[in-house]
């Protein structure tokens, strides 16, 4: 439990302040909204596997080839016909091209009524009319040119026509292209003669049963608007005669004129009108002028009775007053020039002060005059508002009174004007049809009719090429596509950040001809350099700087950590501060056979009590490093590394050194990493490039952020830039790696 509390303690601390991590997830996410799509990121995936796209597009390609041999040679003919919406002028009036239906009076009906004939041609009504004609039904020819086997078993002769209707149905097709009247009637066959003559039969057939179909329409409807309009007539006789005697009963006085004052609200267009209602409607728009004017001249009569006469705009507006006003000032201004030169008893200066005055006078009356003739308006206004007002109250009692009678009378006309209106329409359209019976002109004409086609329609090499292309770049997407989301293996740098969201602290390459120690003693190796670079990468990680306490681990074993602890160690240790490397991993320990220590104590002994710090501390060969070994290998020790003995002895180290590294076991199938994660202010991840695991480092990274781990992101270890780089990235190259220190040579 008090393991658990200062584990609890170290993690709510971190939380306080957003983690490397958690920045970078968030700048992360950001700059993958900002980048968009990423074309340098798809040209390495498309070299990566340029192989298999390779092998899939020849698949198809080839493909298409075999498929293209293997098919049938097929022939198009094509029938052009031409539909109008209306057939030929007769007797000056357009006759209907299809009486069953109303003629297209807008673009939308037109485009509907072309669409319908579209539909009419496709139907399976013109198939049987072309199968009878023809006599396509049962023989053997109709199939052999079709390339299809005859049915079999005596079959009736509902289903030989049923069969013939489906097969010239599949290959006959019909299309209207868009903002054009111009149809084509497609047929494809085996026979290239059979193919023309069906397709000029069907375009024959269509325009047969569009006359059939007018012929009998326009018979049957003839007949049937006769009898409605004998019907029709006599409903309106009855309707009108019933008006009128209502009308005489009540005294009602009714005109068909609408009322043409502005504004009005008069009936609908024909409803009659009283004489008493137009009366009050004018009567009420006159008042409603009158108010309007009372409204203004009342408004200028308020803003000349108020204040001063001469602040008045309409006073000021008067041209009388404009003038006074420009010959006083004249005055005025003459006066000042006398009081500068004489005294105010000087003749001058009395006569300029007497003709000053006059004019003051004299505005003042004109002034009062204009207030008096804007008060005069305005009670004429007042007074004529008032009058019409009246008038149209005297008139609404008589009104209120003419209403109740029109409402039967309105309803009488109402009815009336409905059997008239229907009356009139369906006299027009027995006129109509009287005079287009008999008359076989069609609005269906044929512009081109179809010839023996001499190259086959199917198979197009070409076409089936594109199709192959096609069918090859959809398959390709899909198994790369497929292949890259199944594949976790971490190959190049930018997976680090790609596959795994953390931030890439440094690329370590591979060391095949030296030891990883030997390649460290030497500064100026490739190792030395990658090693360097993640060092400084170390010492940005946090707002502080270098954190103090450091956990090196991986998802799985013989990765590179104990290597990459042991590099960080010496690298920080160069820099001149105390450096601690602790070896945590009392399963597998490996630190003190790098340093060439024995192993019979160190943290277990500590943390058992057996030894002190000071006796299991180790100098080493450089300077500022000292090694702390795991010691002899305990029966559990994972109860050892989460005793609080652990987190106060990492606690006491951190105070005295500047850095403290612990070397830990794996994450995957041990508690010991997510445990020390959250004892330490940061995690390093390290992954070996190249290397399957099948999602073990996302579920170590889970056990990692689960155990609140400052991750400060991953090292890609063992990377050869030889093998992968050119393939998958070009992060780095190996030119990069193999740049050697030289000197400026003279001359």
């Amino acid at each position: 439990m008090a393991v658990q509390h200062e584990q609890t303690k170290l993690a709510g601390e971190r939380a306080l302040v957003p983690t490397p991590l958690e920045q970078y997830g968030e700048s992360l996410t950001y700059e993958e909204q900002e980048q968009g799509f990423d074309l340098r990121a798809l040209f390495l995936l498309v070299r990566a596997n340029a192989a298999l796209i390779a092998a899939i597009f020849a698949a198809s390609l080839a493909a298409a080839i075999v498929v293209t041999l293997l098919m049938t040679p097929q022939f198009t003919a094509t029938t052009t016909v031409q539909i109008n919406d209306q057939a030929s002028q007769v007797l000056g009036k357009a006759a209907d091209a299809d009486t069953s239906e109303a003629q297209a009076s807008s673009a939308q009906e037109a485009e509907r009524f072309l669409e319908t004939q579209l539909e009419i041609i496709n139907s399976r009504a013109i198939a049987q009319r072309v199968a009878h004609r023809l006599n396509l039904i049962g023989n053997p020819a109709f199939y052999k040119a079709m390339g299809k086997r005859m049915p079999t078993d005596n079959p009736s002769h509902r289903e030989l026509e049923e069969s013939a209707i489906k097969i010239l149905l599949k290959a006959e097709s019909g299309t209207l292209p868009h903002n054009t009247r111009l149809a084509s009637i497609a047929f494809t066959a085996h026979d290239p003669n059979f193919a023309a003559k069906i397709a000029n039969t069907w375009a024959s057939e269509y325009i047969q049963a569009n006359l059939q179909r007018r012929y009998d329409s326009s018979d049957y409807a003839r007949e049937f608007i006769q009898g409605q309009l004998n019907d029709a007539k006599v409903k309106l006789e009855k309707s009108e005669r019933d008006l009128n005697a209502y009308a005489r009963s009540v005294g009602l006085i009714k005109m068909r004129e609408a009322n043409p004052l502005p504004n009005s609200e008069t009936g609908e267009g024909s409803v009659p009108n009283s004489v008493t209602a137009s009366s009050l409607l004018q009567l009420n728009y006159a008042a409603n002028q009158a108010e309007q004017a009372r409204i203004v001249a009342e408004q200028r009569w308020q803003a000349v009775s108020k204040g001063d006469l001469l602040s008045s705009p309409e006073v000021l507006s008067n041209s009388a007053i404009s003038d006074l006003l420009a010959e006083r000032a004249r005055n005025i201004g003459e006066l000042e020039r006398e009081r500068a030169r004489h005294t105010d008893d000087f003749p001058t200066v009395a006569q300029l002060k007497a003709q000053v005055d006059t004019i003051n006078h004299q505005i003042d009356a004109v002034a009062r005059n204009v207030r008096q003739s804007i008060k005069q308006q305005y009670d004429a206004a007042v007074e004529t508002e008032n009058r019409l007002k009246a008038q149209v109250a005297s008139l609404k009692g008589s009104s209120l009174t003419e209403q109740d009678r029109s409402v039967q009378y309105n309803l009488l006309a109402r009815d009336a004007d409905t059997n008239r209106s229907l009356y009139e329409s369906l006299l027009q359209r027995y006129k109509e049809l009287t005079a287009a019976s008999g008359i076989s002109a069609s609005n269906i004409a044929i512009i081109d009719s179809a010839e023996d086609p001499i190259e086959p329609s199917s198979p197009l090499l070409l076409l089936n090429l594109g199709l192959g292309l096609l069918a090859g770049l959809i398959l390709s997407v899909l198994v790369v596509t497929v292949r890259q989301q199944l594949d976790d293996a971490v190959r190049i740098p930018e997976d680090i950040e790609a596959k795994l969201h953390i931030p890439l602290l440094g690329v370590i390459p591979m060391t095949d001809d030296v030891l990883p120690a030997t390649a460290l003693d030497d500064p100026k190796s490739m190792l030395s350099e990658a090693y360097n670079s993640l060092r400084s990468s170390l010492l940005l990680s946090s707002a502080n700087g270098l954190p103090k306490t450091l956990l090196v681990t991986s998802s799985q074993p013989a990765e590179g950590k104990s290597t990459t602890s042991m590099a960080i160690a010496r690298g920080v240790a160069k820099l001149g501060r105390t450096v601690l490397l602790i070896d945590v991993d009392m399963r597998r320990p490996s630190v003190h056979a790098t340093f060439g220590y024995d192993n019979k104590k160190g943290l277990s002994s500590v943390l058992t009590a057996q030894h002190s710090v000071e006796a299991v501390l180790q100098q080493t060969v450089h300077d500022n490093l000292m090694v702390m070994s795991s010691g002899p290998i305990p029966p559990s020790p994972t109860d050892l590394l989460s005793s609080i003995a652990m987190a106060q002895l990492v606690r006491d180290l951190s105070s005295r050194f500047d850095l403290v590294i612990l070397d830990s076991p794996p994450v995957l199938g041990l508690a010991d990493a997510p445990i020390l994660s959250s004892l330490v202010d940061g995690v390093i991840l390290v992954v070996q490039a190249d290397r399957s695991r099948g999602g073990s480092l996302k579920a170590s990274l889970r056990r990692l952020q689960d155990g609140h781990a400052n991750l400060l992101g991953g090292a890609l270890t063992m990377f050869d830039p030889k093998k992968i780089s050119n393939r998958y990235s070009e992060y780095y190259g190996y030119a990069y790696y193999s740049y050697q220190y030289s000197e400026a040579k003279e001359g």
